[in-house]
């Protein structure tokens, strides 16, 4: 019989600490134990299994915001914690009222310990008796695993492996993709059922009578697949999650036999996420091999923002694959994000031809598309891909007509364009790059406030142009004689023809930077 977290609150050596549940006292009432553990890490939760009872001092939560604390207590619902118990005393007087309503919403049994007990003589004492009910546990759950390995043997279907799971552990048990697809499903009962039955099944007991627990299941170290079962109130959860994790090399080998060529677009996805959190370099090495992509090739970041990323996302990894490179992509909400290996021999020309290629695709409406800096290597990829989304706020602030958009083809913005502005808002605050603008340009910024003029416009699209007066007259529609007064009207007022002087750098800076604010 399973230990339960109401056992473990009357057993003298915790009932010692007077313990009062907060939150979470419908949970609490049907909450099994599989270990009790005691820490004081604020980020332990990626450290748990599930179905532990969490003992804390509550020191560093003493210490942490408001947020850090809500954030701890939705941690260890999401990874299926049983219950925490928070000492309380002259560091933590109370519980903080955020945590025990995150705790309530959450379903997470949060509970006071008004007095100081030994956490280690807690543990020994409990720890022993889980010890003895979990050998039970272990026996059934390799008799799971066993069954499962035999009908795989035999060419059995997932549905039909999962319903071995299911029996065992009295669960409805559920197989999604790491986009949260189901792949397969079965229910207590379903057996030789489970084929007929189709991929999936219905739950057969209310959410609120259910616990769910959750299982990672990676292949080759990548994750591929969750698996899900949901426990009804009153049977046992430590088996339905010691039998879940016995069955995971069982469910990789499965995944592998049937859907193999996914492997790749599975590493791929988990390589961006890895990209964008700015994980190690030894992680991204690692991801990268698998998603087929050489670790030290040159390669760059994209970014596509779409309100119709579905109908786009298709013809960018049409274009990534034509290419004859290795890529990899993966769609976080609105937002499309790519890895795309260039030509080693000459990878300028390889990101030339992907910008065109990007730029021929069909616009769509709210579309914007950002290629980023070459990188040199998979471990300079997070640098790319976070300069390439500053060059896509750094596009709004100077408006879509500076991203060279039209209506016929795809916006595209190439981070290379904005390398300046880049370089001076990651070096420069706001305040020193208005008083480099003030220093520069002051007296153009003034005439242009008295007499709503446009000198500053003028001065900012002949220095892009390469001081050639005909061509900037022509981008700004005006007439040559007209423009060589404007320039006479800057050049007196910024003291002389820049040209020759050493000044045209500066006061070039100066424009684009006067354009961000």
């Amino acid at each position: 019989m399973s230990i339960r977290l109401e056992d473990a609150l009357t057993h003298p050596t915790l009932a010692a600490a007077d313990p009062v549940i907060r939150a979470g006292a419908r949970a609490a009432a049907q909450a099994q134990l599989r270990w009790i553990h005691s820490s004081e890490i604020i980020d332990i939760a990626p450290l748990l299994a599930g179905g532990e009872l969490l003992l804390t001092g509550g020191e560093a939560l003493a210490l942490a915001s408001e947020e850090r604390r809500v954030h701890y207590v939705r941690q260890l619902a999401e990874r299926g914690v049983a219950a925490v118990a928070i000492e309380t005393g002259d560091a933590l007087p109370s519980l903080p009222s955020s945590m025990v309503a995150a705790a309530e919403a959450a379903g997470l049994p949060l509970i006071e310990l008004r007095r100081v007990v030994p956490f280690v003589g807690v543990m020994q004492a409990i720890n022993s008796m889980l010890v003895s009910d979990s050998v039970s546990q272990l026996r059934r759950a390799d008799e799971a695993s066993h069954a499962m390995a035999v009908e795989l043997a035999h060419g059995g279907s997932l549905d039909r492996i999962l319903a071995v799971l299911a029996g065992i552990a009295n669960a409805e048990v559920t197989l999604t993709s790491t986009t949260g697809a189901t792949l397969a499903g079965a229910a207590p009962g379903q057996g030789e059922a489970a084929d007929s039955a189709g991929t999936g099944s219905s739950a057969i007991w209310p959410q609120e009578q259910a616990r769910l627990i959750r299982i990672d299941v990676p292949i080759r170290g990548i994750l591929a697949a969750q698996l899900l079962l949901r426990v009804p109130a009153g049977e046992d959860e430590n088996l339905a999650r010691t039998a879940g994790n016995r069955s995971v090399d069982i469910l990789a080998l499965a995944l592998l036999q049937r859907m193999s060529p996914g492997l790749k677009e599975v590493a791929g996805a988990a390589l961006l996420r890895a990209v964008d959190s700015g994980s190690q370099a030894w992680r991204l090495q690692q991801l990268a091999s698998a998603a087929g992509i050489p670790p030290a090739a040159p390669l760059v970041a994209l970014v596509v923002r779409s309100d119709m990323l579905q109908q786009l996302r298709a013809s960018v990894e049409q274009l990534l694959s034509r290419g004859a490179q290795p890529s990899a992509t993966y769609v976080d909400n609105a937002e499309l994000l790519a890895v795309a290996v260039l030509s080693g021999d000459s990878p300028r020309e390889s990101r030339h031809a992907l910008l065109a290629g990007l730029r021929a695709l069909p616009a769509l409406a709210g579309t914007l598309v950002a290629v980023g800096p070459l990188a040199d290597g998979i471990e300079n990829a997070p640098l790319s891909l976070s300069e390439t989304r500053l060059t896509l706020e750094l596009a709004g602030a100077l408006g879509r007509s500076q991203a060279g958009a039209s209506e016929q083809h795809c916006p595209v913005i190439d981070s290379e364009v904005f390398a300046v502005e880049r370089l001076a808002v990651g070096s420069l605050d706001a305040d020193q790059r208005r008083n480099f603008v003030r220093q520069q340009l002051g007296a153009v910024l003034d005439y242009d406030a008295q007499r709503n003029s446009r000198l500053l416009g003028t001065l900012a699209t002949w220095l892009d142009s390469g001081c050639n007066t005909a061509q900037a007259a022509r981008e700004l529609h005006v007439e040559r004689q007209s423009m060589h007064q404007r320039l006479q009207r800057i050049f007196e007022l910024c003291g002389g023809d820049p040209r020759g002087s050493g000044r045209l750098a500066a006061l070039h800076l100066a424009a684009r930077l006067a354009r961000l604010g």
